[in-house]
């Protein structure tokens, strides 16, 4: 047996979500809407939030986004987070940080939400024609009967395997959104090809030190491995980074925002970890992934030769900018 029963959307107290309704609305919900809300209140500032706040605001909508922690993208590196946030705000969505829901009424077609500061204050309200609840999902382990088998769930609701995906019950494996690791489809897709591996007798493996994340907002927010502050924690390490701007192909496009950034192993030049912000970033991280896999070097990436005028540029470029030889600086 499989288990494989996916995630569903966290509930915020305080907050009730009713989709048909269209006022509250969780992201099933905000992708149903039957028009264009003038204003949108999202609650969360992680990456469905984002996604979905920022298509409504390039709609037209005016977008608040409230997030509890002083950033936004929470587990992200640090510098794309703060990057992210200035071309959110140059984009019109207004970013409220360290600020907390603690209620919500509805009356008619209109929402109210009261706010506080995250760290206690004054409570503020403020009102808007939709309210997109989006602060994460929990796995679907609920009402499965685990117990009756005599499995457990962690503190998380999730159930843990090994690195072939077992549980502790024979002949019970669990993949994706109920185990551990970074609720994405493509992750729940290797692991499913890896399973079905495992049970037929054969080596299935998933690398999760190299699992790609996307936030698909304009421009497109990516990373894959380590964020300059976990890589710092095990050691020490040198940065390359290189700005969009200076891209021919993003140039070209007239899309200037974003960088991209190579972390590497101070001692052994080793790449533990790429971030990128840039209209194809999503595509582009693909690259820094399979090399990672390869357990390349930053100097493999940056004396590989890569086709100009492309986005991808940008990443050999941060990779020579590791060495401090980025040559379109």
């Amino acid at each position: 047996m499989v288990i494989a029963t996916g995630s569903s959307v966290t509930p915020l107290p305080g907050v009730e979500v009713d989709n048909e309704k269209g006022v509250i609305v969780d992201s099933t919900g905000a992708l149903t809407l039957p028009a264009v809300p003038k204003t949108m209140v999202v609650i969360g500032g992680g990456v469905i939030g984002l996604e979905l706040g920022s298509v409504w605001r390039r709609l037209g909508a005016k977008v608040t986004v409230v997030e509890y922690l002083d950033q936004l993208l929470p587990g992200m590196d640090g510098e794309v987070r703060k990057e992210a946030a200035k071309i959110f705000a140059k984009q019109g969505m207004e970013l409220k940080l360290s600020t907390k829901v603690t209620g919500a009424t509805v009356r008619g077609k209109t929402a109210t939400l009261t706010l506080e500061p995250a760290a206690g204050g004054e409570a503020e309200t403020i009102k808007s024609d939709c309210v997109l609840v989006s602060i994460g999902r929990r796995p679907n382990t609920e009402g499965l009967g685990l117990d009756a088998i005599g499995l457990e769930t962690n503190q998380r609701g999730q159930i843990e395997t090994d690195h072939a995906f077992r549980t502790k019950v024979e002949g019970v494996w669990a993949v994706g959104d109920v185990i551990p690791g970074p609720m994405l489809a493509h992750k729940a897709e290797d692991e499913g090809i890896a399973v079905a591996e495992n049970i037929a007798g054969q080596h299935g493996i998933v690398n999760h030190a190299v699992i790609p994340s996307v936030v698909y907002t304009y421009p497109e927010i990516a990373g894959v491995g380590l964020t300059e502050e976990a890589a710092k924690e095990k050691g020490a390490v040198k940065v390359g980074k290189f700005p969009m701007l200076a891209n021919s192909r993003a140039k070209t496009n007239r899309e200037p925002d974003g960088f991209v950034k190579v972390i590497a192993d101070a001692e052994t030049d080793v790449v533990l970890g790429v971030w990128a912000i840039a209209s194809v970033a999503g595509t582009m991280i693909a690259q820094a992934a399979q090399a990672m896999e390869f357990g390349a070097l930053s100097e493999d990436i940056a004396y590989t030769c890569h086709a100009h005028p492309t986005h991808s540029e940008a990443i050999k470029e941060a990779a020579m900018a590791v060495r401090g030889k980025p040559i379109h600086m």
